[in-house]
């Protein structure tokens, strides 16, 4: 589905990002770039314009960065900032998810949102959807006896959802909640007719299991999974067993899953400690893909390019790009963790 605009949050609290604030800028930066206008320019100088991104901020420092930033880019008026007490820079999980319902005007879903089980409390991460629902003017609907985040869910667009039960079933959100009891949640809140639950998520993940680090659909039918990458890969055994369920599930229409696999980062460390680097938190952009690279922490990205290759074949972008986000995953996600895209309306 084509997008009207993109939210994102940028990068804004020093206290949390310390040394990493800077660099994490930059790889937002470079993100939206590749959002905005992700043609260089052709023999005329002629630049593509991509879809408007609805950038928020929140401080002063932060709001002096990001106009530097825009102002640096061809057309400034493609972003757009707005000052919001964001905690920080996780859209996908504390913004709403956009749904289309079939009814008139722009409409919104919400979830609880509780810090990703008490983890990460921060200020006013759990009125965000709220704020951008109401920036976006889009009618907003609230779904408060399921605790979820936006990362936690992966759709299809026709009906079909795909989930981890270590996230939404987990006894730090939802202990006295069944499958059946979140299904029927989804159904209303996001129109899934049909929910795949996948059991485990990365090793290192404080999300517990998010789902758009693990699997994504492409098209109706067409889903990209990892494999592993080396002897040391601290998530085989969990592809593996991701890559079974999904082989043997069906989609709301009764289809077969078409399965593209590609490889996963490698082991990836981060001050001692394994972090869940992962190529599958790529945005779909309306004319560019956008991958996460780690040549930062890993020290190659030829892995990055093989993925590259490997989506072009699949997805119908004339762009596709592999970007360093290995400062941003200092603070626990990429690409797809900042961003929520907001559909065209026809």
């Amino acid at each position: 589905m084509a997008h009207d605009a993109v939210w994102i949050g940028w990068p804004s609290a020093a206290d949390l990002w310390e040394d990493n604030l800077e660099p994490a800028q930059s790889e937002v930066a470079e993100f939206i770039s590749a959002i905005c206008f992700p043609d260089p320019g052709d023999e005329k100088g002629e630049t593509m314009r991509g879809e408007r991104v609805e950038l928020l901020v929140r401080g002063e420092e932060a709001r002096v960065a990001a106009e530097a930033m825009r102002l640096g880019l061809p057309d400034p008026k493609l972003v757009r900032l707005h000052e919001a007490p964001i905690g920080d820079v996780w859209l996908r999980d504390t913004g709403p998810v956009f749904v289309d319902d079939g009814a008139a005007g722009l409409h919104a879903s919400a979830f609880k949102f509780n810090g990703w089980g008490g983890k990460y409390l921060l200020p006013d991460d759990d009125r965000m959807a709220g704020i951008v629902a109401e920036k976006a003017g889009a009618r907003l609907s609230r779904f408060d006896g399921l605790i979820a985040e936006g990362g936690a869910l992966e759709v299809d667009g026709e009906g079909t959802c795909i989930t981890t039960r270590q996230c939404l079933l987990n006894k730090n959100r939802n202990p006295s909640l069944s499958e059946k009891d979140v299904d029927g949640v989804l159904r209303e809140a996001i129109g899934a007719e049909k929910v795949i639950w996948l059991d485990e998520g990365m090793f290192g993940d404080h999300t517990d299991g998010h789902v758009d680090n693990l699997a994504r659909f492409i098209a109706p039918g067409k889903v990209v999974c990892m494999k592993p990458s080396g002897r040391d890969d601290p998530n085989t055994k969990v592809f593996d067993a991701i890559r079974k369920t999904l082989e043997a599930a069906t989609d709301a229409a009764g289809r077969r899953l078409e399965l593209i696999e590609i490889p996963s980062p490698g082991r990836a460390d981060l001050d001692g400690k394994v972090v869940p680097a992962s190529h599958m938190n790529f945005y779909i952009a309306n004319h560019s893909l956008v991958m996460p690279s780690y040549g930062g922490l890993t020290g190659e990205d030829e892995t990055a390019l093989e993925c590259l290759e490997i989506l072009e074949r699949y997805v119908d972008r004339p762009h596709f790009y592999a970007i360093d986000s290995s400062h941003l995953l200092s603070g626990g996600g990429s690409f797809h963790c900042i961003s929520q895209q907001q559909p065209k309306r026809a």
